[in-house]
Order: C-alpha cells, then structure tokens, then sequence
C-alpha cells in the first residue's frame, strides 16, 4: 500500500514556473508544491490567493501535492 501523505490546507502565495506553486501553510510553514495529475486533466486553475488543500510527502516536509482548490 503506498504511504498517504500528511494533509493540510495554505493560501498560494506565488506561481513558479512548471507548475510549482509557493504555498503558505496555516501553521505558518512556506513550502513548494505542485499540481496533482486530476486536477492538470480537468484544467483547473490555481491562482495566487487561493486555498488549497496539500498533501505533504512523508520523506521531504518541504514538498508537496496540491490535491484540491476552494471555491
């Protein structure tokens, strides 16, 4: 069974190139993340200001998924 990642939710700070996002978590943490595989298929997309919800890997706590996008 592959390891679930640990979630939580930020506010995207900046857009980077490659689809990598700054994200800033609500306990006050700044990490890079990018865009899940669904959410590139369905053409969703994330600006700066928006909340997002992330999945954080198990190994690197810097990096992460961005899984879903509020309304």
């Amino acid at each position: 069974m592959k390891n679930s990642g640990i979630k939580k939710e930020g506010i995207i700070v900046e857009s980077l190139p490659n689809g990598l996002f700054r994200v800033k978590l609500n306990d006050g943490a700044e990490i890079l993340a990018h865009v899940s595989g669904k959410m590139r298929m369905n053409f969703i997309k994330i600006l700066a200001g928006d909340r997002v919800s992330v999945e954080l890997s198990p190994y690197d706590e810097k990096r992460g998924r961005i899984t879903y996008r509020e309304k």
